[in-house]
């Protein structure tokens, strides 16, 4: 995707600048928007096959109705815990972690980079249009692949950018490709957006007050691709 990303920069038929990036701006590539220390953890589901645990999950479900005083179904409750006994599966300790897990899952999505926080930087994306703040600034989202929250999943939260932007300038149309440079801060925010199947939650660690805007402007036949 990033290949056809560069393709679309080099093959713009103009080139808008609002006003021009500073060469002394660093290029940030998506990754380094990645907190990595919260990337490093143990996952005791990471290795379990899609039917374990979708048995886990089952046991789970049928565990916690129990405890609530819930009627459940005994024996699927006895025949799912075998099934994963008999595959080395540590039930009650898989299940005791659940929440620490996915504690640590979500931050892994969500925590963003301490180092670029209040940085200068430009970065490269697809452009979502979004409407404007409470204070009139005009806004979009950024996110690193076109069809992100549209024929495709959001992004995670640490990879989608909410950008102010300067004067009246939006996109011309949705992903449009462009480059920004500006104040990188991490403000996480959730805003809802109608794309184009419809509204869409857009939950971004970043924001950005943009000081430079590059947008290529494509030809008919290649927003068709």
């Amino acid at each position: 995707m990033r290949s056809i990303a560069l393709c679309v920069f080099t093959t713009a038929l103009l080139l808008v600048a609002l006003p021009g990036l500073s060469e002394e701006t660093s290029h940030l590539d998506w990754s380094r928007l990645i907190d990595q220390s919260a990337q490093d953890f143990d996952d005791p589901y990471r290795n379990l096959s899609p039917e374990q645990l979708a048995r886990l999950v089952a046991v789970g479900r049928l565990r916690e109705k129990g405890e609530r005083g819930e009627s459940i179904d005994e024996e699927r409750l006895a025949r799912e815990t075998a099934l994963l006994a008999s595959d080395g599966i540590d039930v009650d300790n898989l299940i005791a972690q659940r929440w620490t897990v996915a504690e640590k899952r979500k931050r892994a999505v969500t925590a963003g980079n301490s180092s670029l926080d209040g940085t200068t930087v430009a970065l490269s994306g697809f452009v979502i249009p979004a409407p404007p703040d409470s204070d009139g600034i005009a806004t979009a989202y950024l996110v690193p692949e076109r069809g992100m929250c549209s024929h495709m999943p959001p992004p995670a939260p640490n990879q989608m950018v909410r950008l102010r932007l300067p004067g009246d300038w939006q996109p011309q149309f949705i992903y449009e490709p462009a480059r920004f440079s500006g104040q990188l801060k991490i403000e996480p925010n959730s805003r809802t957006v109608r794309v184009v199947d419809g509204m869409v939650s857009m939950r971004a660690t970043y924001s950005m007050e943009v000081s430079g805007i590059e947008s290529a402007v494509l030809s008919r036949d290649e927003r068709k691709q």
